[in-house]
């Protein structure tokens, strides 16, 4: 039995169908179909019921699963474990809010290049939560306290949010003023929550859920967004409003697997992206 099939079985079970599978193992439907076929005849247990609706577990299946679960668990710390008998060489895998890497962390990135050049970064900009346990990343940036137990968590500062337009814009009365939302797919973000209130009845132009095309349409004069400083700063177009209620900053953390901590080149990688956040840190009010 390979490793591999039971890794294919797992994330067909996880995801339901061979296209969303394919589409999170980076592979064509007939890998998936062929490796969960392969596992299936190997075991000579049927796995799945193949359904119109989708690919459905089995009571042999769901039993199991739970079991796959477990070797999984294994494999990925013994994954772990093996990173850390490595030396300052190899590939350091970090996810990231896109807009915090690519207008914030990029620039203070160079050093580790110099100072480790062979170390290679790999930058994931997400706004999911990328799953540390399972090894999708070996270094995760997040806005706001996390809440994964089992986990090394390093404070690295906050970010200051506060209301952009173009200067028309913010000259004008506040009951003329119209604004930039965010959009409902993360509900309790607490920058929606507070710019909700803040708007109260006025009216929003525009809503995304990328904070880029927030940042471009306030300066092409759709109306007031609520933008981290660091990204306002980088354009003249759009000042700073005379509003005195400042919305709450977001604390950043660094967060990490125990085991991946003894990594050299994940623990070099970490403390230099800590060192960045320190040096840079009057750039995030």
């Amino acid at each position: 039995m390979q490793w591999d099939d039971v890794r294919y079985f797992l994330a067909l079970a996880r995801n339901g169908s061979l296209s969303a599978t394919s589409r999170s193992l980076n592979v064509e439907h007939s890998t998936v179909s062929r490796r969960v076929g392969n596992l299936e005849n190997e075991i000579q247990v049927k796995l799945f019921d193949r359904l119109a609706r989708g690919w459905v577990l089995t009571s042999e299946g769901k039993e199991l699963y739970e079991r796959a679960c477990l070797i999984e668990d294994e494999t990925l710390a013994f994954q772990r474990a093996a990173l850390g008998t490595g030396a300052l060489s190899g590939t350091v895998r970090i996810s990231a809010p896109p807009i915090l890497i690519s207008h914030f962390m990029l620039g203070g990135l160079e050093t580790i290049r110099t100072r480790y050049p062979d170390i290679v970064l790999e930058l994931v900009g997400e706004r999911r939560e990328a799953n540390l346990v399972r090894g999708e990343v070996d270094i995760a940036i997040r806005l706001g306290r996390p809440e994964d137990s089992g986990l090394v968590v390093r404070g690295l500062g906050s970010i200051a949010y506060r209301l952009y337009g173009t200067p028309e814009m913010v000259s004008r009365a506040e009951t003329q003023q119209t604004f930039i939302g965010f959009d409902n797919s993360m509900p309790d973000l607490p920058q929606k929550l507070w710019l909700d209130d803040y708007v109260g009845t006025r009216c929003y132009n525009l809503r995304s859920n990328d904070m880029m095309t927030m940042m471009h349409a306030a300066r092409d004069g759709w109306g007031i967004a609520l933008l981290p400083c660091f990204l306002a700063r980088t354009s003249n177009e759009v000042v700073e409003t005379s509003q005195t209620l400042k919305p709450p900053n977001r604390p950043v953390f660094l967060l990490l697997h125990a085991d991946v901590r003894r990594s050299q080149r994940v623990r070099a990688v970490a403390d230099a992206i800590n060192e960045l956040f320190k040096s840079r840190a009057n750039l995030l009010k």
